[in-house]
């Protein structure tokens, strides 16, 4: 096909009808304006402002037809580091949100949300130098020059064993919950990160995949009935419980409020399995709403996680460096006091290549070091690897800060906050 300006398509994931104004071609940095671009070509269509990133655009004439889109894109690293950002000049607020809200559909990674306690716009990205570049664009492309917060680096809440059966009590005694939480298989994680396991898909396809690719039972993998953003799973092991149904969707939404903020620091949590066993609810609908059922579901939940290991996860970050041989004991001394560790190394010439892992949180001035450690001769790039447990030497001493910071009481939660 040739995409000409002025022609209409038919955007198939917004299902919306958006008309092409220019057709262009880029040369370096420069764009080059064309009538029509052939196929083959990587063109530039200025007015599909409802597309995103992912969007699959047809003709008109095929809109009516089962045409499949091109398949969803899907990122392996999260946003792990968040500042919050004001302009200088306050009268460019309005300014800042739009230009903040185009930078984050031009780059699906970075993530802008308000925070509705303190007012303040948070930018989340996948590391410092991520969100530098972000601030930099914001700067040249907008000319907004904005003020921000030290980068706070996000955590993530999980367990590292099961916990027994906690029963959780409505706040007028009349509901019951028995829940028991345990963590979910490395396995399992990998099927819900990449998308082959989705909420929303058919119960015995999804327990066929659990059960041949994660070591789940085939009953029990039929049995979930939710799967949240963080990669937890909410799984249904009750049978006859009377009204349940009718406040299944409370419930629910229940595990969902408590997997946004864990017991420890109130960060979400990640890699959790969350399984009803019984409950036993009020038949008078009056005294069964959400104001009854989320602190049960949730406190049943939180003494489960602090039975189970509770633990924080750390995000990691991937170091590819290429360095003179002569500078390889300096870069690696670097990487060691980060908290770092080399995975690999190999040598080709006078150049060694660095495979190394690097707690996100230890990053910050990484590339000052490592520029001053090879006298600017180190070449390297970063990724977001996966998430690691704190180690325990540290946990402590994380969890009071975040606490402290968020406004949290100065000790530990204990299990009997969660029990009536």
């Amino acid at each position: 096909g040739t995409l000409r300006a002025g022609e209409e398509l038919w955007l198939v994931n917004e299902k919306k009808l958006q008309k092409v104004l220019q057709v262009s071609l880029y040369m370096g940095a420069t764009r080059e304006l064309a009538d029509e671009i052939p196929a083959g070509n990587i063109a530039a269509a200025l007015g599909l402002d409802q597309a995103r990133s992912g969007e699959t655009a047809i003709d008109t004439t095929l809109k009516d037809k089962e045409v499949g889109a091109f398949e969803q894109l899907h990122y392996v690293s999260e946003p792990v580091v968040t500042i919050s950002v004001e302009p200088k000049n306050p009268k460019d607020l309005t300014k800042m949100i739009d230009a903040l809200r185009k930078l984050s559909i031009e780059d699906p990674n970075l993530k802008v949300k308000i925070n509705e306690e303190t007012g303040e716009y948070l930018l989340s990205g996948m590391g410092f130098l991520h969100l530098e570049v972000s601030l930099q664009l914001l700067r040249e492309n907008y000319g907004i020059e904005v003020v921000t917060s030290p980068p706070i680096v996000v955590y993530r809440e999980s367990v590292r064993a099961a916990s027994q059966v906690f029963e959780g009590k409505s706040p007028n005694k009349h509901n019951k919950f028995y829940i028991s939480v345990e963590p979910l298989n490395e396995a399992t994680i990998n099927l819900l990160a990449s998308g082959k396991i989705k909420e929303d898909m058919d119960s015995k396809e999804m327990a066929k995949i659990l059960r041949d690719e994660a070591g789940w039972d085939y009953e029990e993998g039929k049995r979930i009935i939710a799967i949240d953003e963080n990669l937890n799973v909410f799984v249904d092991k009750t049978s006859g419980v009377q009204h349940l149904r009718e406040v299944m969707d409370t419930v629910i939404q229940g595990f969902r409020l408590a997997m946004r903020e864990g017991p420890l620091a109130h960060e979400p949590v990640r890699g959790l399995k969350v399984v009803l066993h019984d409950a036993v609810i009020h038949e008078d609908p009056a005294h069964r709403g959400p104001a009854q059922i989320y602190p049960a579901v949730r406190n049943a939940i939180f003494a489960g996680m602090l039975t189970a290991k509770t633990t924080l996860l750390e995000p990691l970050q991937k170091l590819d460096i290429r360095v003179p041989m002569d500078y390889v004991g300096n870069v690696t001394a670097v990487i060691t006091r980060k908290r770092g560790k080399v995975l690999d190394m190999s040598q080709v010439g006078n150049v060694a290549r660095v495979i190394a892992e690097i707690s996100v949180s230890e990053s910050f001035e990484l590339a000052s070091e490592l520029r001053a450690a090879s006298a600017g001769r180190a070449f390297w790039g970063t990724e977001f690897s996966r998430w690691a447990p704190v180690p325990d030497a540290l946990l402590t001493d994380i969890i009071m800060k975040i606490r402290e910071r968020k406004g949290l009481p100065k000790q530990l939660p204990k299990l009997e906050d969660f029990l009536s």
